[in-house]
């Protein structure tokens, strides 16, 4: 019977992983956390385009299931994606999502593999990006003091 309950929880977990996933918003959010780490509402709701209240019913709902988290630093709030329960949420559709052969599965897992590197890729390439413009402006500031 015990075993029987374990299952029936496990079961409503991954239910509520999917279904709080179900929303493009909220796929949107994970992402941008993802690629950009811990951020506050105010500043996810301009990205993904709506509004902070509707942003702080997403992140609520994402925390609930355990998939980001956050820690109060004064008055900012940030949010970021839990690595581990990201993880674990893979294994979990992994296993509904794949025949259960071992080939199969490593494939799967390595597709991930190439997504988070092409992610962190075009992260790196945005920083360069910003770094050059940094460096740019610290030209221009040089050269207006008649260094």
């Amino acid at each position: 019977m015990v075993k029987a309950r374990k299952s029936k929880d496990q079961e409503s977990e991954c239910c509520d992983i999917f279904k709080a996933l179900s929303v493009e918003t909220r796929l949107k959010i994970i992402e941008l956390l993802k690629a950009k780490g811990p951020l506050g509402p105010k500043k996810i709701a301009q990205v993904v385009g709506v509004t902070p209240a509707a942003v702080s019913q997403h992140l609520k709902t994402l925390k609930q299931v355990g998939l980001v988290k956050s820690e109060r630093r004064g008055y900012w709030i940030p949010y970021e994606v839990d690595a581990g329960a990201l993880e674990d949420c893979r294994i979990k559709v992994s296993r509904v999502c794949s025949c259960g052969c071992s080939e199969e599965s490593e494939v799967v897992i390595k597709r991930a593999r190439k997504e988070d590197l092409r992610s962190l890729e075009a992260y790196r390439r945005e920083l360069e990006a910003e770094l050059e413009r940094v460096n740019k402006r610290i030209g221009d500031l040089d050269v207006g003091r008649g260094r």
